[in-house]
């Protein structure tokens, strides 16, 4: 059970990072997918509240909770260790508070620059296809 809260929270945790260059490359790559509202907010939701847990000094509730049940299994598994090497880093909390910080700002910055659809957009593309 401690593995699928790991690899869950491997999940969140790549789908915060990956996101971000995927949005990029999506819009140099002109794809509509990366405009879409709710995965832009999403995403951005995503990385203010590990920015948000971080300032408040609150550790994440999937490692939390993944550490109750490792208390519980005695073996280390091969996606334990795996990944555990991947999404944990033995740097001071101060650290990765800035990096968290400074990664949410870049992804608000991307609004900016690549802004998803406004909703009035969005809805007249719906009828567009529609109409077609």
């Amino acid at each position: 059970m401690a593995d699928i809260v790991l690899i869950i929270h491997f999940l969140y945790v790549l789908f915060v990072v990956g996101s971000l260059p995927v949005i990029w490359v999506g819009a140099y790559l002109q794809r509509r997918f990366v405009r879409n509202r709710w995965f832009r907010f999403l995403h951005l939701g995503a990385i203010l509240f590990v920015v948000a847990e971080s300032l408040i000094g609150v550790t994440c509730p999937l490692t939390v909770w993944e550490n109750q049940l490792r208390q519980i299994e005695t073996n280390s598994s091969f996606i334990q260790h795996w990944l555990h090497q991947i999404i944990f880093y033995n740097v001071p909390e101060h650290f990765l508070t800035i990096v968290y910080i400074l990664f949410a700002t870049l992804v608000a910055a991307t609004f900016k620059w690549i802004p998803p659809d406004s909703r009035e957009s969005t809805k007249l593309s719906a009828v567009d296809k529609i109409s077609r």
